[in-house]
């Protein structure tokens, strides 16, 4: 964990995101939360990572997601150097497939 942004602030809002229950509470509360360009930045960055998992290039991921070679480079130094947040969250939708 990065301590760079461990704070009470950050585990207030993390908390307030443990309490929804529901995607239509997901769209209320981030609604409210983020920009329109905030939130589809982060769902971008999430496909991005999705598709860099099933091995697909740089160059269909950025025809696909309009995502920047900046922004899939990015991605991928989480994926492979970060805190292994994305594979735990791959693993539990799989899962919960």
């Amino acid at each position: 964990m990065n301590q760079k942004i461990k704070n009470e602030a950050v585990d207030r809002l993390f908390d307030a995101v443990l309490c929804l229950n529901t995607r239509e509470e997901c769209y209320s509360f981030f609604e409210d939360l983020c920009t329109v360009n905030e939130l589809l930045s982060l769902s971008q960055r999430f496909e991005v990572a999705s598709m860099l998992k099933d091995k697909r290039t740089y160059l269909e991921i950025a025809d696909q997601t309009g995502a920047s070679t900046a922004t899939i480079s990015r991605v991928n130094r989480s994926l492979n150097y970060g805190n292994d947040g994305y594979d735990m969250i791959f693993e539990r939708l799989k899962s919960n497939s």
